[in-house]
């Protein structure tokens, strides 16, 4: 039950003696502590001493319509009357049957076949296990090995971190992976000097074709994040890499895996951003916002063709993976409630008003004398700021929290991902408090 009465010291001792926070060197929070959160409504979080915080990130980009949305809220008390979890091995269910059927009918086509886990490093795992046993089903084993994008993220279970390229993760845990290779970024902040986006992500391609050229009989898939790489600190870039991606893979025999677990369900502008790019992946990966950020749930989507190459009496021919809380019937009713709302509300469209809303506002933002490679798609923006502070990410949260903001730079990238539902006078302010912290940063 909550504890009306408890403040924030309260529950940030008690974190401390009992919670091991992730991404966190938890020495740090001795003199830069958490933040608790009492509740959420809308766009906003709440401490326990009454102070708000305008949820910019999403809460690592997963609410797309809000805390406390009521829509969601009704469906998940719906479903708790009716079940709340049964093993999809052996068995199934109403909501997972649906949100198989609406996801097949949204995503680009041919992707037919949903397999379900709980988190977006499990569907890479999913992904990259069902590519290599695919070929393994066709008389292809020693097509085992994957390539990925410079800076690229996929997760940090040890399969996803063989295809994340952080230094501070390999360095820590390389011993226990097998290390792939990576291709350059389409990045455009690295395209020369009067070179397109576009003219710079087809030389990134001319050199995926020169690497898929030289190993794609060991080559299982080429794994990517479509349009932004977003521990990479937004790195944005031209779709038309996404359709020479495609045309390569399927030159040379060699899958293609969408990771879309950040930038799907509308956050670039389009359902799935591969739509922008007018292609079908192999294989699909969702997750952080397919529930409206309420409930852990993932999804790899992929084609009738690798579907088949499993399907057989022998069990080793079988995809050999599961979860025990694959397909819960929670976060697929809450999943069904989040398409709900794009369906009746007109998200995508809204989204493109709000988009083009901020845009307008934030002129005095990207013209900053100390901004850098100002840059947004869909709804996400990204700008690097020159600043003398070393820690510049750490000071800048702090100073985003005292004005009633939750920011989360990556290095010196500052980046907005707020929820779908935020309103006009809420992108006002995030703008110019924004901009007061980066004149007090540069």
């Amino acid at each position: 039950m909550p504890n009306h009465s408890q403040t924030n010291a309260d529950l940030l001792a008690r974190s401390l003696s009992a919670v091991w926070h992730p991404c966190s060197q938890m020495k740090h929070y001795e003199s830069f502590p958490l933040v608790p959160i009492a509740r959420g409504q809308g766009a906003w979080l709440y401490d326990y001493d009454g102070k708000r915080y305008l949820d910019a990130v999403s809460s690592w980009w997963v609410n797309l319509f809000g805390h406390g949305n009521p829509r969601i809220n009704a469906a998940l008390r719906d479903q708790l009357d009716t079940l709340e979890h049964v093993m999809l091995a052996g068995f199934t269910h109403e909501p997972v049957v649906q949100l198989s059927e609406r996801l097949r009918g949204l995503a680009p086509a041919g992707l037919g076949h949903c397999f379900y886990g709980s988190d977006g490093a499990a569907a890479i795992e999913i992904a990259l296990k069902m590519s290599a046993h695919y070929w393994r089903n066709t008389g292809k084993p020693g097509k085992a090995q994957f390539i990925s994008l410079k800076n690229s993220y996929h997760g940090e279970t040890l399969g996803a971190l063989s295809v994340t390229d952080v230094a501070l993760f390999r360095d820590a845990y390389g011993a226990l992976i097998r290390q792939q290779a990576t291709v350059p970024s389409p990045d455009w902040r690295n395209a020369a000097a009067g070179e397109s986006a576009e003219a710079y992500a087809l030389r990134c391609a001319a050199t995926l074709e020169q690497h898929l050229q030289q190993h794609h009989a060991q080559l299982a898939a080429f794994i990517v994040e479509p349009l932004v790489q977003g521990a990479a600190g937004m790195a944005m870039y031209h779709p038309v890499y996404l359709r020479r991606a495609r045309q390569l893979c399927d030159e040379y025999g060699v899958h293609l895996i969408a990771d879309e677990i950040a930038v799907g369900m509308g956050r670039t502008g389009t359902l799935f951003a591969c739509e922008q790019a007018n292609i079908t992946p192999d294989f699909l990966c969702l997750s952080k916002g397919i529930t409206g950020g309420y409930l852990p749930l993932s999804v790899v989507m992929t084609t009738d063709k690798i579907y088949q190459a499993f399907y057989a009496n022998e069990t080793a021919r079988g995809f050999l993976h599961s979860h025990s809380y694959t397909g819960n019937p929670l976060a697929c009713r809450a999943a069904l409630a989040t398409l709900d709302i794009f369906a009746q509300d007109g998200v995508l469209a809204a989204n493109r008003t709000k988009a083009a809303y901020l845009n307008g506002i934030a002129r005095t933002l990207s013209d900053h004398h100390a901004v850098r490679d100002w840059r947004s798609t869909g709804m996400v923006w990204a700008f690097e700021v020159d600043s003398p502070h070393r820690d510049f990410a750490q000071r800048c949260f702090a100073l985003a929290l005292q004005n009633e903001l939750l920011l989360r730079p990556i290095g010196n990238t500052i980046y907005f991902m707020p929820p779908y539902i935020i309103s006009d006078e809420e992108m006002d302010l995030l703008v110019n408090r924004t901009l007061q912290i980066v004149d007090q940063l540069s």
